[in-house]
């Protein structure tokens, strides 16, 4: 724990932003951690899972498998910290760039999910949504037997890196309410923040007297926007974070350390006397 950040922090109203380095202790990978290995292959762009088949077969196909290991894991300490500075009344608002839903597993309350969560899916056609759970029964009954095939590397999106030669036996599904082609209830790369979570999340932002940043690179501009932000208005920024982050020149206070080590210890040093 460091001295500065706990009297950075004293007192004042905290907006946490979160990203995958919150994550990583609860087993999911983060995409630029400084000891993340590089990816076989970069992750789906949002235009082309809307526009190419072969490559939404490929998306699902990998998903399908990674689904069980990712569904699977469980909040960490540094999503439990969050949990009790809310308790104690001094997180006022919570902004995630994940989409694992361990902030909400843990018992926080109006989580602001920026790029969506993947325990939900929708019909790009008629907008109907089911649970990912369902998605995954579905694909279980019309491919009998797929699942063992092999596979490595589970990826922060979910996913696995599987070759191309066992995707193209994978059978996909419709949305079974009008036969659109469904989706994960998240946003891709290149894709864009939908307005209402937007101003959802703008409107937890306007409630922070000091930006917190656990976890996260910053390379997105949906998440590097609102330290920016913070800077314009002169709202203090404390980043936590393992390596440099995009948003390091706007900061007040940066910390080397991992978020779940540092954030019960933080929780400890601001108690209420």
């Amino acid at each position: 724990m460091t001295a500065p950040l706990v009297e950075l922090l004293r007192g004042r109203a905290i907006v946490a932003l979160t990203g995958a380095g919150c994550s990583t202790e609860s087993g999911i990978p983060d995409y630029r951690g400084p000891t993340t290995p590089p990816r076989k292959r970069p992750p789906i762009q949002h235009r082309e899972f809307v526009d190419k088949a072969p490559l939404r077969q490929r998306y699902w196909a990998r998903a399908y498998l990674g689904w069980p290991r990712f569904s699977a894991a469980r909040p960490n300490a540094a999503h439990r910290a969050l949990v009790a500075l809310a308790e104690q009344e001094q997180l006022v608002g919570l902004i995630t760039q994940n989409v694992d839903g361990l902030h909400q597993a843990a018992g926080s309350r109006d989580v602001v999910e920026l790029h969506g969560g993947l325990a939900r899916v929708r019909c790009l056609a008629c907008d109907a949504r089911s649970t990912r759970d369902e998605l995954q029964g579905r694909f279980d009954e019309v491919n009998p037997g797929w699942r063992e095939r092999v596979h490595d590397g589970l990826a922060p999106d979910g996913d696995v890196d599987l070759a191309d030669d066992v995707v193209e036996s994978f059978r996909i599904v419709p949305c079974d309410a009008c036969g659109g082609v469904l989706m994960p209830d998240v946003v891709f790369f290149g894709g864009s923040v939908p307005r209402p979570t937007l101003d959802a999340a703008w409107a937890a932002f306007d409630r922070a007297e000091v930006l917190l940043v656990v976890g996260s690179s910053l390379t997105v501009f949906s998440g590097y926007r609102f330290v920016r932000r913070a800077a314009e208005q002169n709202i203090p920024v404390a980043i936590v974070n393992h390596g440099p982050t995009r948003g390091d020149p706007h900061a007040s206070l940066l910390v080397d350390a991992r978020a779940g080590e540092l954030l019960p210890a933080l929780v400890t040093a601001l108690a209420p006397d």
